[in-house]
């Protein structure tokens, strides 16, 4: 490959995962990569001057705009940082700068915002897009409560340049959240924030609980400022929350210790850090330094490579989620990553330690992935002891003792115990939720109050609280206690779909829950139904019944249900195929209809054994035309389908009733 096209090829990818890092905000490689990646670049194009090419990522701000939002133009331009990987190469800033003072701050990984204010009052706020022009993310921003939204004693204008972030902790219990509801995880908290603040609707940024650090004041020319520090303690006064540390230095000696602290203690931060930025601090020094066509050349950033060490692991230990899945993590001796002692690391799955053949005792290589989360890299195959073996995953849940569900076509092992601690707040979510149980005031809050006071191990506890257990819980009271006693009496008279659904029981959705119910009419019948009959139900498939028989086939499901029985839940649904005269028979109901209604007329055809479709094919056995009857009428004629009218089908239900 030829220097043009080693240029052309790093381009490419440079422009692959700009895109994927700030359009998507899902980002395929490190940021150091990247960064790599594009100083590899730069160099080419510095040293062949005949492959560089005007547009190429090394002139521009890597983003672009979303025509999901309006556009924006910068009144100033919002410039990147020229990236530094060594002290020799912040050494050549310093020789260019000749600056008397520096300002460090801490690099913030988020999303750069631009904040623009008229007279006082927070008027637009933009992404930073391609440097010039961004994209208007006003609603977003107002959600922020970091952000003022009026300013004291402020110029005429004012335009503030920030970084959006999320807090470690926020995004902690974000996917704490979303692992309850089983939703996927949020991958960190940079892609967390960048996505949140470029939502359509307002409200879910709002419940992001975004943060926003600013550092600029893009027209500070027009300001009786000085320096950057003048103009970082102005932010602090008008009420902008500003970087929480920015010293000034004179000596690179001193800068270098500064760096190498705020890297060694990042771990300690509740916010995200790729590296430090150096600035040159006198504002009229900025001046006659300038800019490139992309970078000031009075900053720099210093960036952190990441670190990875090798130590030795000792046992994999098997956490369980609240969803039921399996986790391996791997215990290590401890080494120090990224300003914090390691000891513990995620190692993902089965298919993880499978593919990267880890085993206990090996040396291993770490890395905290986004710098937060310990990873294992892989094994160092020359120092693997001798008496090594392959890592097996458990075959029941190290919790509760009941079997795993393990699929090959998945990387993910679940515990199906009916009853294990590990799960039971999720398990008591979905079997109070609105489409199981429908237990009015019983939410997580509640819920949990109630699993910390030893009082619910299970659903079935849940029949057996009294209100002067309830009463004394926080956030209750007298009545709150006496509603919740009331619904929770209550859902016994539910419906058998109701309780069929709520029990969790792998793949039974409502439909399939409605669907056993009017087949079989108790949970007696269902649970004791053979796989034969089972199987020969229209809509329940292979994975049902398998789902079935594991489900019954444990204790835990037994002890619950039995429990529940004892409570008295009622376990009698309406047993509606009442004939098997439709049997095998799909019909379709089309026009107006003026006999009875469509819910009616669907509801009979299922009594009869019966499936009401909302499509005509070649596997339609005939169709009900109603008035003005038109494309699935003409279709059924096409494909020569039977044709009844109302009066025909409704003697066709009349006959079978008499």
């Amino acid at each position: 490959m030829n220097i043009a096209q080693q240029a052309a090829a790093l381009r490419e990818a440079l422009r692959y995962h700009n895109k994927k890092y700030y359009d998507e905000d899902a980002p395929e490689i490190s940021d150091f990569a990247y960064d790599r990646m594009l100083r590899a670049l730069e160099t080419l194009e510095a040293e062949y001057p005949e492959v560089d090419e005007p547009d190429s990522p090394t002139h521009r701000v890597g983003g672009s705009v979303s025509d999901k939002f309006t556009a924006v133009t910068h009144p100033w331009p919002l410039e990147s940082l020229q990236d530094v990987f060594s002290f020799d190469e912040l050494q050549e800033f310093y020789t260019r700068a000749r600056a008397p003072e520096y300002v460090v701050e801490y690099k913030i990984d988020g999303l750069s915002v631009s904040l623009e204010y008229e007279n006082g009052i927070f008027v637009r706020g933009a992404t930073r897009g391609d440097g010039i022009t961004g994209e208007d993310v006003t609603d977003n921003l107002r959600t922020i409560a970091d952000i003022p939204k009026v300013l004291h004693g402020a110029p005429e204008t004012l335009v503030v340049r920030g970084e959006v972030y999320m807090r470690r902790s926020v995004f902690d219990a974000i996917n704490a959240q979303r692992e309850l509801e089983g939703k996927p995880l949020l991958a960190n908290p940079r892609n967390a924030a960048a996505g949140s603040l470029r939502q359509l609707d307002s409200n879910v940024t709002k419940e992001r609980k975004l943060s926003i650090f600013c550092f600029n004041i893009q027209n500070s020319d027009d300001l009786p400022l000085k320096s950057h520090v003048q103009a970082l303690d102005y932010l602090k006064q008008l009420g902008f929350p500003v970087s929480p540390r920015y010293p000034v230095y004179t000596d690179p000696k001193d800068i270098k210790h500064e760096i190498q602290h705020m890297g060694d203690t990042r771990g300690e931060l509740d916010f995200d850090i790729d590296g430090a930025v150096v600035k040159v601090n006198d504002f009229a020094l900025r001046r006659a330094l300038g800019s490139t066509a992309k970078y000031p050349r009075w900053a720099s950033a210093y960036k952190y490579p990441p670190e990875v060490r090798e130590t030795i692991l000792r046992d994999i230990i098997i956490t369980v989620g609240r969803t039921g899945v399996l986790t391996p993590n791997a215990v290590l001796d401890p080494v120090q990553l990224a300003g914090t002692t390691v000891s513990r690391a995620t190692l993902h799955n089965r298919d993880f330690i499978r593919e990267k053949d880890i085993r206990i005792g090996d040396t291993v290589r770490v890395r905290k992935a986004g710098e937060i989360i310990p990873e294992i890299l892989g094994y160092v195959p020359e120092k693997r002891p001798e008496n090594t073996v392959p890592y097996e995953m458990p075959k029941v849940c190290p919790v509760c003792g009941a079997p795993v569900f393990e699929d090959e076509d998945e990387a993910a092992i679940r515990c199906t115990g009916a009853e294990c601690p590990a799960q039971l707040l999720r398990n008591l979510m979905h079997f109070v939720s609105r489409d199981a149980m429908d237990i009015d005031g019983c939410g997580q809050a509640v819920l949990q109050s109630l699993i910390d006071a030893g009082l619910v191990h299970s659903a079935a506890d849940l029949y057996t609280l009294r209100e002067e257990q309830i009463e004394p819980l926080e956030r209750m009271g007298k009545k709150s206690a006496e509603n919740l006693i009331a619904a929770i009496e209550k859902s016994k008279s539910n419906d058998l779909s109701r309780l069929l659904f709520a029990l969790g029981i792998r793949h039974i959705g409502q439909k399939a829950a409605k669907t056993l119910s009017a087949t079989f009419g108790s949970l007696d019948a269902v649970l004791g139904a053979t796989e034969q009959q089972l199987t020969d139900i229209r809509d329940i498939g292979g994975a049902i019944v398998q789902s079935i028989e594991e489900w019954r086939g444990q204790e835990q499901s037994k002890h619950l249900v039995e429990r529940l029985r004892e409570a008295g839940v009622n376990f009698q649904g309406e047993q509606l195929v009442k004939s098997d005269k439709l049997a095998g028979k799909t019909i379709v109901l089309t026009g107006t209809l003026t006999l009875f209604t469509r819910k009616q007329a669907t509801e009979r055809i299922e009594q009869l054994g019966g499936r009401a479709s909302g499509s005509v094919s070649k596997k339609t056995t005939f169709v009900v035309a109603g008035e003005n009857a038109g494309s699935k009428l003409k279709k059924a004629n096409e494909l020569g389908i039977p044709v009844l009218t109302e009066q025909e089908f409704q003697d066709l239900i009349q006959e079978d009733k008499e």
